[in-house]
């Protein structure tokens, strides 16, 4: 088990359950539906890679080089394509023009499926 991995995975998931509950409770009476539908997207991917993260840290042992690269790909990927995502649907509120982020949220996709190649990539070379 790789426990800095682990307590990284429970915290992504603890802040995409505050985040989720934030969009269903708190963003529905101030912000379009449609935004409200793009931020639970960006709480979602948060979400399952935070629980594929956890389960990769409890089997650390077996993927221990790939595991810091997948790390270091799906966090960035979080951060670009939630973190955009999250500061898009409360553009309104902060009332500035944040569309410059736009661009960020393809490329956290990108690393997002990056990290996964990586994982591929190792899971093949395994006997």
């Amino acid at each position: 088990m790789n426990k800095q991995i682990a307590i990284v995975s429970v915290l992504l998931i603890a802040l995409g359950i505050i985040l989720g509950a934030f969009g269903a409770h708190g963003l529905k009476q101030v912000v379009s539906p449609e935004k409200v539908a793009s931020f639970e997207v960006g709480v979602r991917y948060q979400i399952y890679h935070g629980i594929a993260l956890l389960i990769l840290s409890l089997n650390a042992s077996k993927i221990e080089g790939t595991l810091k690269v997948f790390l270091a790909l799906i966090l960035g990927g979080i951060l670009f394509f939630s973190g955009s995502i999250y500061l898009l649907a409360l553009n309104d509120l902060f009332g500035a023009d944040l569309s410059f982020l736009g661009p960020l949220t393809p490329v956290g996709g990108v690393l997002m499926i990056a990290g996964w190649g990586v994982l591929v990539r190792q899971l093949l070379k395994m006997k």
